[in-house]
């Protein structure tokens, strides 16, 4: 009995899992990249931090931000979870793989601490440094924040959630910047370039800035980039769906060369995909600090003012 058909169609069949595995991470990561530390009570989580390979890829704006450091910060990442929804953990995994970028980009400046563990003295940590509490109406308070400290000087981002996962890193890096309360940090060139491009879409996009709030602005800016976000992944992953089909297809033909172009066909798509969520990440990330400028610049006088 010839076996040769049936290994064939298992190799193939591996190969076309690892390849949608590989493509299921780049997106993870680029979603952490995008598109807003400590006491007894916490410990020096150590597994699953991930190699350089693995951590998520930081902004100029954050690297900038992070290798001025003069003083220890820590980050303290609160995640009690008991939740019904499946997905908080991983979300929660995501997190820590991004603050375990910030600890290595610092250069030993910064460290980060994750609490997983549920008891009366982490509830009360969580809460004491600003972290929410949800999920009370079902019974368990749960915790899923990070506060941000050095010195006698503190921030929180008191909910985190995966609706603004692309926003997260502009968050953190902006309550960091916060806590540090020193002259702003020198940005690269190409990121002040990037930054008046970003205040210019703003203004176009909210043109009355005196007239919208700070969170009403930031939540309209938030909701367009996810909008994108969202749009972009429905169309390329009907392109992305194509070209597996077409994997499928070459290999039932048997041709090595079709089924060469066939997966690199996959692989092009994937790296298109790759690079329109980054860029969506990033000028989410843009937009929302080039509001919070805007609305620090103070109105002009009304006319007639004085008189």
């Amino acid at each position: 009995m010839n076996l040769q058909p049936h290994r064939t169609a298992r190799l193939s069949a591996a190969t076309r899992n690892s390849e949608r595995a590989g493509a299921r991470a780049i997106l993870l990561v680029l979603v952490v990249l995008a598109l807003g530390l400590g006491g007894a009570l916490f410990y020096n989580h150590s597994l699953h931090r991930g190699t350089p390979d693995e951590l998520p890829k930081l902004s100029d704006a954050t690297k900038a931000v992070l290798q001025s450091l003069d003083a220890p910060v820590e980050l303290r990442f609160y995640s009690l979870l008991a939740p019904p929804d499946a997905t908080l953990p991983a979300f929660a995994d995501r997190v820590e793989r991004l603050l375990s970028a910030y600890e290595r980009e610092a250069g030993g400046k910064l460290t980060f601490s994750r609490q997983a563990a549920m008891s009366d003295a982490t509830a009360n940590a969580a809460a004491k440094d600003g972290v929410k509490a949800f999920n009370l109406e079902k019974g368990d308070a749960c915790f899923l924040g990070i506060a941000v400290v050095q010195a006698n000087h503190r921030e929180a981002l008191a909910q985190l959630s995966p609706d603004w996962e692309p926003a997260l890193e502009s968050d953190l890096t902006r309550a960091l910047v916060r806590v540090l309360s020193k002259p702003p940090v020198v940005i690269p060139a190409e990121t002040v370039k990037n930054a008046a491009a970003a205040d210019e879409a703003v203004k176009t996009m909210i043109p009355n800035v005196a007239a919208v709030s700070l969170e009403d602005g930031s939540r309209q800016i938030r909701d367009t980039s996810l909008k994108e976000f969202r749009d972009t992944m429905t169309e390329l992953e009907g392109r992305v769906k194509e070209a597996e089909q077409r994997i499928e297809q070459t290999q039932a033909s048997g041709s090595e060369a079709e089924q060469q172009a066939a997966r690199k066909q996959l692989q092009d798509v994937q790296k298109e995909r790759a690079a329109k969520l980054q860029q969506i990440a990033e000028q989410a990330m843009a937009r929302v600090a080039a509001w919070e400028r805007l609305k620090k610049i103070p109105a002009p006088p009304a006319a007639g003012a004085g008189q």
